[in-house]
């Protein structure tokens, strides 16, 4: 067994005020990320290279059917998680026993990344997401915290200026605490109307508002000259979504952002858009920009800054440096000195080709740092196509040289697709990396997946006609394509929904959302009706004055173009297009800039039973390192591994096949002395796995 002191138990839980109530030998994981810092590191070392392999499974705790994507907490003996449908409940975290649930008073089938803990010693908030409210619990009981909100939670649609009613506004991924204020982004919707975004602290204590930073400026804010005029009475998105990391010393929080939206066709919001796709340093205190940076100009490939940025001390010529790394779904890394925004690794800006779409105007470069390396492949060859079989590859390539590919900024094209890539899921994506404190290393998994793109006219109609295929055309075909034949999983099918889903079921799913697809307010009820009546192939319910539905705002301007849908990249068997490898976990020395190891992450099960193995997969959640030097992570999409690798050289140590899929970000803390390593696992993603879900845990057999 071991000890550990006081003061690495207050430094490990994040929540120095708890630690004199916690037993010897236990430490928590009580922040999203680890701490706020998003650094997915724990000091815990009672698991490493040499006994790792004697690791067993300690406890299962099932969810049901549907999607879990959550890092849950652990404080004080108790782990807090998530369920499929947005339910917070308690477990012991030595034995999954359950201890309470809380009961989602909004059904929502959206994924709930993680949950926020607060505490000044005396009082104690639980913090998580609930379709478009933020939900404060007491974390003793799970009931509603009193003197919070409204019954205990607050409508996040309110403020904007706009009807809340029709905003589409969803907490997703967990606020960051900072003092005794919470801070939050939200996810929105894709296509317009969606929320215009911001940033936002709340009091912990009242949820009464203490500041608001608008990412899309008002006039007489700074960046409202790189927008129309008008533009911010109606644009939307530019939001965070993806989480955020606090330097509690300084009182700064760093927000990444997403694209406006429209996500592919930008005529009504020319020029650089700021703030959208910018990492922004925001005084915690007052919501003041202390400095931003830009990674894409003017976006139109849907390239939001897909996870938190981390906080790490990097050393340069005998100087410690405090930093922040911000990685990327087009596969490079940002890192800046965490006070003023100097880059610390040259960034240079990029030509890139013009839009041949009329009505836009692509940004004429793009920034790309020198250093490090790009982690994800950026061009596409010939060469670099699949060579799984003869067949294959013939489609392939057939497939490549009707296509436009001209590296990562390539703009799309009406009446051609565009390869993707990387893809729209990354490089990185919403798991985040992890960091060695002691020594500077990033690590990253990512996605090497190519994805086919185009434009389409609006008024290229989907199959069928009237009121239903217009509002389809407009709200779902960005996702599920013209043809509604999607890309499933993650965009299915709905050209037989009617024989899967009932008309209740579809109402559910398209008022309040499900998986990647955030809920559509904007559809008003009997413009909803008309939309299931279409999709289901019956008679379209008639409204007794005759009028046409109003969708959204109708102020918003609807463009001429608008996404033809998404569409990965495959061979005639359903497996990448592009040869090997679908998925790497990378080791980056950011002292240096440079690569200490690259390996493949994941496989395909029956491409490995026929001798290809090594190819790696989609993965989808992220990495945590432990002081032994251990990296643990699930993220495999088809495969439904938990692996530990040595962080030193990337070996692989440990491996097990988890009862789902382990698309989430485990944790790992100790309670009396017993190391555990958490992580929730489903298969709503995986078309060929056991549907199902549960929290798993693991830990060392007793005495060891």
């Amino acid at each position: 067994m071991f000890a550990l002191s006081v003061a690495l138990l207050a430094s490990a839980s994040c929540v120095s005020t708890e630690a004199a109530r916690h037993a010897p030998g236990e430490v928590d994981w009580a922040s999203f990320g680890g701490s706020p810092a998003a650094d997915h590191y724990s000091p815990l070392a009672q698991i490493d290279r040499s006994n790792v392999g004697t690791l067993a499974p300690a406890w299962r705790f099932e969810t049901g059917v549907g999607m879990l994507q959550t890092s849950p907490l652990v404080v004080g003996g108790t782990l807090y998680g998530v369920d499929v449908d947005q339910s917070v409940f308690a477990l012991d975290a030595a034995t999954g026993r359950l201890k309470w649930r809380h009961q989602a008073v909004e059904h929502s089938e959206q994924p709930v990344r993680g949950l926020a803990y607060w505490t000044d010693g005396k009082t104690r908030r639980l913090f998580s997401g609930n379709g478009s409210y933020l939900a404060a619990l007491d974390p003793e009981t799970g009931a509603p915290a009193p003197g919070f909100g409204h019954e205990g939670r607050i409508d996040l649609r309110e403020g904007m200026g706009r009807d809340p009613a029709t905003l589409p506004v969803f907490l997703t991924t967990p606020g960051v605490i900072f003092d005794d204020v919470i801070i939050t982004g939200f996810r929105t919707g894709e296509t317009q109307p969606a929320a215009p975004g911001m940033v936002r602290a709340y009091d912990v204590r009242t949820g009464a508002l203490r500041w608001r930073f608008n990412t899309i400026p008002q006039p007489g804010e700074p960046g409202h000259e790189t927008w129309p005029a008008d533009a911010w009475k109606t644009a939307g998105a530019a939001n965070n979504w993806a989480g955020m990391a606090v330097d509690t010393k300084r009182g700064i929080v760093y927000v990444p952002t997403g694209s406006a939206v429209a996500d592919f066709y930008g005529a009504d919001r020319l020029g650089d858009d700021l703030y959208a796709n910018s990492l922004l340093a925001i005084d915690a205190r007052t919501g003041r920009l202390k400095w931003h940076f830009q990674a894409v100009h003017h976006d139109i490939w849907d390239r939001d800054f897909p996870s938190a940025p981390v906080l790490l001390t990097v050393h340069r010529d005998g100087r410690s440096i405090d930093a922040v790394a911000q990685t990327t779904k087009q596969g490079v890394v940002y890192l800046f000195d965490r006070d003023t925004g100097r880059p610390l690794f040259p960034i240079g800006e990029r030509a890139i080709p013009a839009s041949d779409v009329p009505g836009e105007h692509a940004s004429p470069t793009e920034p790309m740092p020198t250093l490090p390396a790009p982690f994800a492949r950026q061009q596409l060859t010939e060469n670099d196509l699949t060579t799984r079989t003869p067949e294959a590859h013939r489609v392939a390539l057939e497939a490549f040289r009707a296509a436009n590919h001209q590296g990562p900024f390539t703009p799309f094209r009406v009446g051609q697709k565009t390869i993707v890539f990387p893809g729209f899921d990354g490089g990185a994506e919403w798991g985040g990396p992890a960091v060695d404190r002691d020594h500077g290393i990033l690590f990253v998994n990512s996605n090497e997946m190519a994805w086919l793109a185009e434009l389409v006219r609006r008024d290229a109609a989907p199959a069928g006609a009237g009121r239903g295929a217009a509002i389809y055309a407009d709200q779902c075909s960005a996702c599920h394509g013209v043809d509604r034949k999607g890309s499933p999983p993650d965009f299915p099918d709905l050209t037989q929904i009617a024989s899967r889903r009932t008309a209740g079921e579809m109402d559910a799913i398209i008022r309040g959302g499900r998986g990647r697809m955030p809920g559509f307010p904007q559809i008003a009820d009997a413009a909803r009706a008309t939309l299931i009546a279409y999709l289901r192939g019956e008679q379209e319910p008639q409204r007794a004055d005759g009028r046409q539905e109003v969708l959204g705002d109708p102020a918003v301007d609807r463009a001429p173009y608008r996404f033809g849908g998404y569409k990965r990249f495959l061979d005639p068997d359903n497996y990448p297009a592009i040869a090997p490898p679908w998925g790497t976990l990378n080791a980056i020395d950011l002292n240096s800039g440079k690569f200490l190891w690259k390996v493949p992450l994941g496989e395909y099960p029956e491409l490995a039973a026929r001798g290809m193995t090594g190819t790696g997969s989609e993965n989808y959640g992220g990495p945590i390192v432990t002081g032994s030097g251990l990296l643990i992570i699930g993220a495999t999409l088809f495969d439904q591994r938990l692996r530990i690798f040595d962080s030193r050289t990337g070996r692989l140590l440990w491996q097990t096949t988890l009862p789902y899929s382990g698309m989430a970000t485990p944790v790992t803390y100790s309670i009396g002395g017993r190391q555990y390593i958490a992580i929730a696992t489903s298969n709503a993603r995986n078309p060929k796995g056991t549907k199902g879900s549960a929290y798993v845990a693991f830990a060392l057999p007793p005495g060891r």
